[in-house]
């Protein structure tokens, strides 16, 4: 049988000042976490971040469990401190925090990710079935643990390849509420500029960036040919040649765009982690690109020092992000299969899907979201392509377009302007505010 370890604290605490200062202050009330043990030697972290609002209390606010990329990226480190948690990485309140209007639900996923380990390499997951396995033997415990939050509404949020992961496991949630082998009130899931269809986000790469002054004539003819490549190995099924010919594509847009970077094509990639070109082979390359990012020293050292101290339950063998590298390894045959059928599914049930996408992206542009949603067999996706879209102002310039949105019974697309991947981080306002209205606050 499963496991359960967990800690907690009466109040939430951070730092003031540099962090070797170790000087501590008390914020506000609500925090704990633990470890599950999802299968024998495997060993899966969270951290719940009760709401903290003062006109409501948690009870009368949602549940939002927030899901990394990578895969190997970690919730409780990246997704915390980078872009929602209470605290950002200086350990200073964020002001857009969403635990201002949701209790905040971090997982380390899959295992061997952040905190989260498993004994031996052979026990991490190999594709998103086993993913959404070990998810529902977390959520069972997590909410037979914390009865109160059984009828308040619960969301899964989700970025980049943590999006495919969130489809796979809100299916399989659905599927166990209904036979009554999980307790909670499963509200929707928003897959936030998520790999749903790796190969249509590869297809546009070439157009995106051309029709952004990003690529000349020539470059746009290199790029779409390396392209090509990727979409004959997954019309043959050969989804770890697809991986493998992906980053070869990643190559050639960098050598014709003097190294974009992927997650926000506005911003200079200048970490010399990533500049670091002494690693040979396409899983090193693809995790220089795709997992280290989501690791920065400044983060490393923060996880790996003040919070391990704080949390009291890491195993002094885990080291935060040790096994992050062979987590993506892991999954290389399974990272360009598509899963736009499990969000079929998922609308075909009746569970309200938000897709939402940063303007500034590439790895996972724009158009090619709208190029899977377009695909898609659900009966009401005509009426919502034929639907015009609603533009929100952005909260925090008054008067200017934040977003655009439109929404057609229980699916919905919010397009994120002057946002990268990474939409809480460059657009925090604007994302707390979809986060209301996703979650029926606004």
């Amino acid at each position: 049988m499963p496991t359960l370890w967990t800690g907690t604290l009466a109040v939430v605490v951070f730092f003031v000042g540099a962090i070797d200062r170790g000087c501590l202050t008390p914020v506000q009330p609500g925090e704990s976490w633990g470890y599950v043990d999802v299968r024998d030697g495997a060993h899966m972290f969270w951290w719940l971040y009760y709401a903290n609002s003062s006109s409501a209390s948690y009870k009368e606010l949602p549940l939002v469990m927030w899901l990394q990329g990578g895969p190997g990226g970690s919730s409780c480190g990246f997704g915390n401190f980078e872009e929602i948690g209470p605290l950002d990485r200086d350990l200073n309140p964020r002001k857009t925090s969403w635990v201002q209007a949701s209790s905040v639900l971090f997982v380390d996923n899959p295992v061997g990710t952040g905190y989260s380990y498993t004994d031996t390499e052979e026990a991490l997951t190999k594709n998103v079935t086993m993913i959404a396995s070990d998810m529902l033997v977390l959520l069972k415990h997590f909410f037979s643990l914390k009865k109160e939050f059984q009828t308040i509404p619960f969301y899964i949020f989700s970025e980049s390849y943590g999006g495919k992961m969130a489809a796979a496991i809100s299916l399989e949630l659905t599927k166990a509420i209904g036979q009554g082998a999980i307790k909670c009130n499963f509200s929707g899931v928003a897959l936030g500029d998520s790999w749903i269809s790796p190969i249509d986000s590869v297809m546009t790469w070439g157009p995106y960036l051309y029709s952004t002054s990003l690529l000349d004539d020539y470059g746009l003819r290199e790029v779409n040919s390396a392209a090509m490549a990727v979409q004959q190995a997954v019309d043959q099924g050969q989804f770890e040649k697809a991986t493998e010919l992906w980053s070869v594509t990643e190559s050639v847009v960098e050598q014709n765009t003097n190294n974009v970077n992927f997650y926000n094509i506005l911003t200079q990639e200048n970490d010399e982690l990533l500049k670091s070109g002494t690693e040979q082979g396409y899983l090193a390359l693809l995790k220089r690109h795709h997992v280290r990012p989501l690791h920065r020293r400044s983060l490393s050292e923060l996880m790996n020092g003040p919070i391990r101290n704080k949390l009291h339950v890491i195993p002094k063998n885990v080291v935060w992000g040790g096994q992050a590298e062979a987590v993506f390894s892991s999954m290389a045959e399974d990272f360009m299969r598509p899963v736009v059928d499990i969000v079929d599914q998922l609308l075909a049930a009746g569970v309200y899907v938000t897709v939402y996408n940063g303007q500034l992206d590439l790895i996972v542009d724009t158009i090619g979201q709208e190029q899977w949603v377009k695909q898609l067999k659900w009966p009401g996706i005509q009426s919502f392509n034929q639907m015009k879209w609603t533009a929100l102002e952005d909260p925090s310039a008054a008067g200017q377009t934040g977003a655009f949105y439109k929404t057609y019974k229980n699916f919905a697309f919010y397009w994120i302007l002057k946002a990268g991947h990474m939409i809480p981080s460059d657009q925090g306002p604007m994302a707390l505010r979809m986060l209301r209205m996703v979650t029926r606050q606004d």
